[in-house]
């Protein structure tokens, strides 16, 4: 960074003296086991209790205390810190569970690959796919088999060799147990089959067609889910006899994983990991070597100002925060803290929150009073206040059903776009659109009329979601300047939800799919798909249940298009038809994951200047592809 690298050494002497104060003011405490009032206790039970007894209740309680402060205590020039991915004492280490609330058991389209590994690893920079456990894919002609090939060298945490038994035990203990993050690829996947030891064909379930209900969900699979032993889901399955709740809810704090790390201390206060030294990834067929530091450690922060000043104090390596105007910690406080831009927007926005609009509420469901509403937005107002200008603009990135990264966006022609296009806070445009449609005021109360009902809605998100809150609140204000009676509404996130999955909402906002191997796709189904507004409760997107024919067969057949050229024509025809009809917009563009780091420690994170980690995303250290970011971090001071 600039300014940042030459400020490192002042700032190592200032952030030592900020983490001195802060141990001073948040040490964490302990309660004795002991008793206060022994006197007490040997009158009640005087022939049961001696004074010798208690005293070495005592001992065995401290000692206790201070193995588990030492186990806790890991060296610093050792220990990488996060904050923002753990907000309470861990549930379990379970892929199956419906409630793990670990730090390490994020399964998506981007893995968290520091204890479980996923086949495939994404990189959501340009949009490739490496191996992992997996060394190569492919599909046959029609795109219903996949063939994996996995990686020879690859073992578990306990020696045992990782092999196609595990693979398939995997899929056959997310079907058979009803898991919630794997049992959805039953939709696209009817089994997966061992060819021989390093081999396995996943056979995709298919349509009446006789094709491939979903190759790209497919893809998505290999890049998205643990892969465990099957030995030990065996051992799993044996000690909860057989019963799938249970199993789903076992800890296996005893789980035998690939990863390069294992879970090594736990408390409400803080989660450790710690480096397996004979982890099979520092073979020449992966890294070559194992990660740079021995333990990967967070605090659980009560909150983000709690963490922000971890941060700021050198407490935290890297941070998965918002933090409003980040610039101002190496601009105003001389901190080194670095982020993966220079400038705006600092961090890599891989993600699209959104406006929906009911499309069957009166008005809503007529195309110019959604793009009114759209056009009169105040799209910088939401950028400087709401995201404090960590977002790009829309006439940087201009519109369309891609994300603002080079792997999605070579997908759509912006020259049959450029008239279609939107920035926001045209006010005079939006009346004269609804004017032009005969959507006026006719009583002379300010509110405009469709089929003789007020134009009067109401825009939800959750409550406590500050930035969307003042999202919604800026939408409103631009709602009163056209005529469009707009209030806001935050409810909590529960009835939220409940809204917004029924379609008992007027405007909602919500994010589709971010950054993943079929992101582009699964957003384009977000907007488009008629199979997600039939679904009584819809998780998956449409929520305003918007109907166009033409969409949604371009949704469903884009998944066996294999050109570019293909692809280019049907999203670029996507776009133009979600800028025409406008049946949602986004509001900002927003990273998947914020990321900050303190570089007082560790040095050399991912970032867009830096040529040895610039193809490196930054998510955190851990996620897909960025955890290739642990091979590469060094120490400030040797």
């Amino acid at each position: 960074m600039k300014n940042r690298k030459m400020n490192k050494i002042i700032s190592v002497i200032a952030v030592a003296a900020m983490a001195m104060s802060m141990v001073a003011g948040c040490g964490s405490s302990s309660s004795s086991t002991a008793s206060t009032d022994t006197k007490a206790e040997t009158e009640a039970a005087a022939d049961e209790t001696t004074e010798e007894a208690t005293e070495a209740a005592d001992t065995e309680a401290a000692a206790d205390e201070t193995a588990s402060s030492d186990e806790a205590a890991t060296p610093r020039n050792e220990t990488v810190y996060f904050a923002g991915q753990q907000w309470g004492a861990v549930n379990n280490y379970n892929p199956m569970s419906s409630n793990s609330n670990c730090w390490a058991m994020s399964q998506a389209g981007n893995c968290r690959e520091m204890m479980y590994e996923s086949l495939f690893m994404y990189n959501c920079l340009d949009g490739s796919v490496s191996g992992l456990l997996g060394d190569s894919y492919s599909w046959n002609d029609d795109k219903t088999v996949m063939t994996v090939t996995l990686k020879q060298d690859a073992h578990f945490s306990d020696g045992s060799a990782f092999n196609s038994a595990d693979v398939v035990a995997t899929w056959n203990a997310h079907k058979e147990y009803n898991s919630p993050t794997g049992a959805s690829y039953t939709l696209y996947i009817d089994s997966i089959e061992a060819v021989d030891d390093y081999t396995v064909n996943i056979n995709a379930l298919l349509d009446d067609q006789g094709r491939a209900v979903n190759p790209l969900q497919i893809e998505t699979y290999i890049t998205a889910i643990f892969q465990m032993s099957d030995e030990y889901l065996q051992v799993v399955a044996d000690r909860n006899n057989g019963d799938a709740d249970a199993i789903k809810e076992d800890r296996m704090e005893d789980a035998v994983h690939s990863g390069p790390y294992s879970p090594y201390y736990a408390s409400e206060q803080k989660l450790i990991f710690v480096r397996d030294d004979n982890y099979w990834g520092q073979s020449d067929s992966m890294w070559g070597s194992l990660p740079v530091p021995k333990y990967l450690a967070h605090v659980i922060y009560k909150d983000n100002a709690a963490g922000q000043t971890a941060l700021q104090a050198g407490e935290v390596d890297a941070c998965q925060q918002f933090i409003t105007d980040v610039q101002k910690l190496w601009l105003e406080d001389g901190l080194s803290i670095s982020t993966w831009l220079d400038e705006a927007p600092y961090g890599l926005c891989l993600s699209m929150p959104t406006i929906w609009f009911n499309c069957e509420r009166n008005g809503l469901d007529q195309t110019a009073v959604r793009k009114a509403i759209a056009m009169a937005t105040d799209f910088s107002q939401i950028a400087a206040s709401a995201m404090s200008g960590q977002t790009y603009t829309f006439d940087e990135m201009p519109r369309c059903v891609a994300n603002p990264t080079d792997a999605e966006r070579k997908y759509i022609d912006f020259d049959q776009l450029t008239d279609l296009q939107f920035s926001g806070n045209d006010v005079d445009g939006a009346i004269a659109l609804l004017d032009e449609a005969g959507i006026v005021d006719t009583d002379g109360d300010g509110i405009r009329e469709y089929n003789g009902e007020n134009l009067k809605y109401q825009a939800e998100c959750p409550s406590g979601w500050s930035d969307w809150n003042a999202t919604l609140e800026i939408i409103a204000a631009a709602g009163q300047k056209i005529g469009i009676d707009i209030t806001t509404y935050f409810p909590e996130a529960a009835s939220f939800y409940d809204d917004l999955t029924t379609c008992n909402f007027d405007i909602g906002m919500w994010t589709p799919t971010g950054a993943e191997i079929s992101g582009l796709w699964a957003r384009s189904a977000a907007y488009f798909s008629e199979d997600y507004a039939a679904l009584e409760v819809n998780w998956s997107g449409n929520f305003g249940h918007y109907m166009n024919d033409e969409a949604d067969a371009l949704v469903k057949s884009i998944p066996y298009m294999t050109s570019d050229e293909e692809l280019k024509e049907a999203y670029t025809t996507l776009s133009k038809i979600y800028l025409e009809e406008v049946p949602s917009f986004s509001a900002m563009y927003r990273p998947q994951a914020f990321f900050a780091a303190n570089e007082s420690v560790w040095t050399n994170y991912p970032a867009q200047s830096n040529s040895e980690t610039c193809n490196i995303p930054p998510l955190v250290l851990t996620d897909g592809a960025g955890i290739e970011a642990l091979y590469h971090l060094q120490l400030v001071e040797e």
